[in-house]
């Protein structure tokens, strides 16, 4: 039995703090993990931004109210669905994430919290499920006798598609091409598709 394991925003859903930075007109809320690879530096210095302007969660969920999953997205996580079982990793909070995970039809969806103050509902710090927790889950469900493909955009991507039985990169930014030059590299959903296909009948064939 193979599990999917996909990253959420840039593969199946925008970026959720490029939406808010466009929404507020805050430039360095457009840095995510395509930019900064150390996910602690960059929540650090997102929620420094947040306390600054003083944004709380109301003004973040109201940004991801307005967003839909990217075109091709539903359809393909469908198909795959079909073909394998499928688990969502992300770096995103689970404050964020329902409305998209609604959308996309309730797919399982491991991902982090918020510690949110009580009042003013201003974001005042972040809680990891633990730390690496990508590379983590697919190490995990390799000791469950499960393969894996994984699939992902960003640096914080790169440790769960090293820890798969295969790993694909989905509209990677060129720095994480050039620093990774061993995934394949497919653009659009036809392409991950197909690579997702050939990489479980490489993994049946071992098998």
């Amino acid at each position: 039995m193979i599990i999917a394991c996909l990253d959420l925003e840039g593969v199946l859903v925008p970026e959720i703090w490029i939406g808010v930075s466009e929404r507020t007109g805050i430039e360095d809320l457009r840095l995510t993990t395509r930019d900064i690879p150390d996910y602690d530096e960059l929540m650090t210095r997102r929620l420094s931004i947040l306390e600054k302007n003083q944004l709380g969660i109301s003004d973040i969920q109201e940004v991801i109210a307005g967003l839909a999953p990217l075109e091709g997205a539903c359809e393909f996580l469908e198909d795959l669905r079909s073909r394998m079982q499928v688990v969502i990793l992300s770096d995103t909070f689970y404050q964020f994430a329902v409305p998209l995970m609604q959308q996309l039809g309730w797919p399982t969806l491991f991902c982090h919290d918020l510690e949110i103050r009580a009042g003013d509902g201003r974001i005042v710090n972040y809680h990891l499920r633990q730390q690496d927790p990508k590379r983590k889950a697919v190490e995990a469900f390799r000791s469950l006798n499960f393969q894996t493909i994984a699939a992902g955009d960003s640096y914080n991507d790169t440790s769960m598609l090293g820890e798969a039985d295969a790993g694909i990169l989905f509209r990677p930014p060129d720095n994480v091409v050039q620093e990774f030059p061993d995934y394949p590299v497919c653009r659009t959903y036809g392409e991950l598709r197909a690579a997702f296909g050939r990489a479980s009948e490489e993994i049946e064939g071992l098998s």
